[in-house]
């Protein structure tokens, strides 16, 4: 766990430099989280995540990050009705 603690030291020493409200409190699994988010919310295929995590499956990422993608329902949704809209013209 020397890494963790590292980085725990680490954030405590910029928080004390930058003022405890410029940094919030966070652990370094926290920067794992961050990543999936980003990853997720540019685009990026769910499985290609999950394989990133090593999760066994992108079913256990979904479970855990299904609410970062609220509006992907209404983008499928709006990009199949242009596609068929495409496809009649």
């Amino acid at each position: 766990m020397h890494v963790s603690r590292q980085f725990a030291s680490d954030v405590a020493r910029c928080r004390a430099e930058l003022g405890g409200q410029a940094l919030p409190v966070i652990r370094l699994h926290d920067t794992r989280h961050t990543h999936a988010t980003i990853l997720l919310t540019a685009g990026v295929p769910v499985h290609v995540v999950s394989q990133r995590l090593g999760h066994a499956s992108a079913v256990v990422t979904m479970t855990v990050y299904a609410h970062v993608l609220p509006g992907s329902q209404r983008e499928a949704a709006d990009r199949f009705a242009a596609l068929i809209g495409e496809a009649r013209a």
